[in-house]
């Protein structure tokens, strides 16, 4: 007889972040369905390797569907969900200023369906991810959730307030909990390959020079994956209240300087530095007040930059 398992549906789930969730959640006995339709924003390749190590697991299901197609949703997602983790979307700041109708449509248009999936199955548990980046420019350090003062200056910040608003609204209609958790400049093994530290790393070891935008004074609260997928988890089981909001970071900022100087010192390899001048979109520092999530997700980061930057070239050099 199968043992009884919770089964839960992850949009994303071959990415980055969600690759490795899916991995935490089949080791704590976890049905997962994932649907992702591989984006080619990045490789097909890289997302299949990131779940090759799960992949023949008899509780996973991999389901190739794009969230914008509502006829596939319905027809081939016909299981018994009873959590939704939504981290599908595309991402990124600056692709964004260059094509913001395409996030619009993936990020609140796809968001909205799958709430309407999950309205239409009676799944009562909405995670949501959001991000650091609805702040904008907001001047109150570090950035509290119970703040009103978003200030987005990207499209792609702009979408993710809108997924916020949006779960709002089925909460208060249809008693769904939505859950929207803010991720802060997450990092580690498997970062997707347009972000900076894995762009910033390969550049080191292969001798080329590093596109170094302003005076290097840009601060960022880098977060390691394995604590934002901690959050992620300890969301999955909340209950307490039907909407909340939480900031998965890592109360602790580092300069874009910082960053490099402690990849030169990880990869014992002196960067080449190309100075550019600030880029559009980009806010000046990001900055989590995570008491909210320590006091009700029980969210406590155990890993600091310099460590979550060794394991990531540990994981580098193996590719």
């Amino acid at each position: 007889m199968e043992e009884n398992r919770t089964e839960i549906l992850v949009t994303g789930g071959a990415g980055f972040i969600g690759s490795h969730l899916i991995e935490q959640l089949l080791e704590n006995n976890y049905k997962v369905t994932i649907v992702d339709n591989f984006d080619v924003f990045y490789s097909k390749e890289i997302k299949l390797k990131n779940i090759s190590g799960v992949i023949n697991n008899p509780y996973l299901k991999v389901i190739d569907i794009d969230i914008l197609n509502t006829a596939d949703l319905y027809a081939r997602l016909t299981d018994q969900y009873e959590v939704i983790v939504h981290l599908a979307a595309k991402a990124g700041v600056r692709p964004s200023i260059e094509d913001p109708i395409a996030y619009q449509d993936v990020n609140v248009k796809g968001s909205q369906n799958m709430l309407e999936f999950a309205r239409h199955k009676n799944i009562k548990q909405f995670i949501f991810a959001s991000s650091s980046s609805v702040y904008g420019t907001n001047k109150n350090f570090p950035w509290k959730e119970s703040d009103v003062a978003l200030n987005p200056i990207s499209p792609y910040a702009s979408t993710k307030i809108s997924g916020e608003l949006l779960g709002h609204v089925y909460s208060h209609l249809f008693g769904i909990r939505f859950i929207a958790l803010r991720f802060f400049t997450v990092f580690g093994p498997r970062q997707r390959p347009d972000l900076a530290i894995h762009q910033f790393s390969k550049k080191i070891l292969n001798g080329e020079a590093i596109n170094f935008f302003g005076n290097g004074s840009t601060r960022r609260d880098y977060t390691y994956v394995a604590d934002t997928v901690q959050g992620i988890f300890n969301a999955i089981q909340y209950t307490r209240t039907p909407f909340e909001v939480f900031n998965l970071g890592n109360h602790h900022t580092i300069s874009l300087s910082e960053m490099i100087h402690t990849l030169e010192t990880v990869f014992n390899k002196r960067a080449i530095i190309k100075h550019l001048p600030e880029q559009m979109g980009d806010v000046p520092i990001t900055y989590a007040d995570i008491s909210k999530a320590e006091q009700l997700l029980n969210y406590v980061p155990k890993t600091n930059f310099k460590q979550g930057i060794t394991k990531f070239k540990n994981w580098l050099e193996t590719q």
